[in-house]
C-alpha cells in the first residue's frame, strides 16, 4: 500500500535551514512534497526554488517584490501571496501537513502563530517565536491541537532523550555550546573582533544573525529560554556546557547521578530530517551527498568546560529575562537583532553587543505579553533602548 508523502510548507525557504530542508526532501521524493514556499525578499532565490519544486502556493513577505516574483515564476497560474497576510495564508494553508518555520528573528513570529492556530505540526527552527512569545505560542498550540517539533540540534536532541524518560527521574538537562570561534581568546582580545571573524563559525553552517549570536552566546541563552517553554522547565534546571567538538548536543542528568547523552555529527540536515519525518527516521547516509554520520573510531576526544559567566554574560542576561517574564524576553530578542545588525554594519564593537544588552535589561520597564500586540510593543521598547544606547557607542 502506497503511503502519501508528507506535504510541507517552508517559511524562510531561501535561508540556511530552509535550503538544507529542501536538500533533505529532494533526496526523499517518495516521502515529502513541497507545497508552499515563503521568503522575505530574495526574489531570485525564491523563484528558482519555485520553478524547481512546483509548489501550489508561494509567498514573499516584502510586498514591494510581489510583481518581481510573479514575473520570475514560470507557472503564471501559481498562487502568489505577499506581505504579512500572505505569510499567514501560506503558514495556515490547508494542504500542508507540516510547516517548517525557519525565518530568523521576530519576523518569523506571525507565521509560527498562524501555523499553530491552524493546528499544524510545526517544525520549529525560529527560536525567537518561543523567546518572544513562548506563553502565547504554547497555549495556542494546546488550544488548537498543534504540535511543535524542535529543529535546533540541541532541542531536537533533548526531545529525543526525553521521549521515553520518566520525568520523575529527571534532575536537570544540559545544552552544549561550541564556544564559537573565540573560545580561547581573552576578554581583552574580544574588543578587536571584526564581523568577518565572528562569521567564521568553526563547526556549523548558519546564517549571519545566528552565527553572531553563537559567537556572543546569545544563541545559547535564547535556547535556554526556548527549552523552558518546550519542556516545561525552570531556567535553573537547564545547564550549559562548552563542548568544542559539537558532537554531543544535549544531556539529561537523572536523579541517581547518571547522565544520558545524544550524539550526532554537526550537520543541521540531521535534526531537520528528524523533525520533518517524525516519528520515522531516514537513512541519510545513502541519500545525501557529504553526509557521513558520526565516526567515533577515527580518533579525537570529547572535551567540556563550564560556561564562564564573565566571558559569556549573555547566558545570565537571558536567564534574568525569563525570570522577570512578561514582555522582557521579547524586548531582549529585538534589542539583540538591532545590536547584531549594528555590529555587522561596523557601528559598534563585538564586545559591546552583550554589554549594551545588559544595560537594556536594567532599563526596561515592566512589560506585558498577554497578546501579540503587547509582545510587539515590548519588542519596540527593546529596539528603542538598544538604538539609544548603541548611538553612544558609535
Amino acid at each position: 500500500m502506497d503511503i502519501e508523502p508528507v506535504k510541507v510548507a517552508i517559511l524562510g525557504s531561501t535561508g540556511s535551514v530552509g535550503s538544507q530542508a529542501i536538500d533533505v526532501m529532494k533526496a526523499y521524493p517518495e516521502k515529502f512534497e513541497v507545497v508552499g514556499l515563503c521568503a522575505g525578499h530574495r526574489v531570485e532565490a525564491l523563484a528558482a526554488q519555485v520553478n524547481d519544486l512546483a509548489p501550489s502556493m508561494v509567498a514573499i513577505a516584502d510586498e514591494d517584490e510581489y510583481n518581481n516574483l510573479k514575473s520570475a515564476i514560470k507557472d503564471q497560474s501559481l498562487k502568489v501571496e505577499a506581505g504579512i497576510d500572505g505569510v499567514r495564508a501560506l503558514a495556515s494553508m490547508q494542504e500542508a501537513d507540516v510547516v517548517l518555520a525557519a525565518v530568523v528573528g521576530q519576523a518569523g513570529l506571525d507565521g509560527v502563530l498562524a501555523a499553530v492556530r491552524a493546528g499544524k505540526r510545526v517544525a520549529l527552527a525560529n527560536k525567537e517565536s518561543l523567546v518572544m512569545a513562548g506563553g502565547l505560542v504554547m497555549s495556542e498550540a494546546q488550544r488548537c491541537g498543534a504540535s511543535i517539533i524542535p529543529v535546533d540540534s540541541e532541542h531536537a536532541s533533548l526531545a529525543q532523550l526525553m521521549e521515553s524518560l520518566d520525568r520523575e527521574t529527571l534532575q536537570r538537562v544540559i545544552l552544549t555550546a561550541s564556544g564559537g570561534p573565540f573560545r580561547q581568546r581573552s576578554l581583552e582580545e574580544l574588543k578587536d573582533i571584526l564581523p568577518e571573524h565572528a562569521l567564521a563559525h568553526p563547526n556549523w553552517n548558519m546564517g549571519a544573525k545566528v552565527t553572531i549570536d553563537s559567537a556572543t552566546m546569545m544563541n545559547k541563552g535564547f535556547e535556554v529560554i526556548e527549552a523552558c517553554w518546550l519542556f516545561d522547565m525552570d531556567p535553573e534546571d537547564i545547564g550549559v556546557l562548552i563542548h568544542p567538538e559539537s558532537l554531543i548536543h544535549a544531556l539529561v542528568e537523572l536523579t541517581d547521578g547518571s547522565m544520558i547523552a545524544h550524539l550526532a555529527a554537526p550537520d543541521m540536515r540531521l535534526p531537520i530530517a528528524w523533525a520533518l519525518g517524525y516519528p520515522s527516521r531516514m537513512d541519510l547516509k545513502n541519500r545525501l551527498d557529504s553526509f557521513s554520520g558520526l565516526l567515533l573510531g577515527e580518533g579525537g576526544m570529547f572535551t567540556f568546560q563550564n560556561a564562564d559567566k564573565a566571558r559569556w554574560p549573555a547566558l545570565d542576561i537571558c536567564r534574568q529575562a525569563i525570570k522577570i517574564g512578561g514582555g522582557t524576553p521579547a524586548a531582549l530578542a529585538v534589542a539583540d537583532e538591532v545590536l547584531v545588525k549594528a555590529f555587522l554594519d561596523r557601528e559598534i564593537s563585538f564586545a559591546s553587543i552583550t554589554e549594551i544588552l545588559g544595560q537594556v535589561l536594567e532599563k526596561l520597564p515592566a512589560l506585558e505579553d498577554h497578546n501579540l500586540e503587547e509582545i510587539y510593543e515590548a519588542g519596540e521598547e527593546g529596539k528603542r533602548l538598544a538604538t539609544e544606547i548603541a548611538e553612544a557607542y558609535s
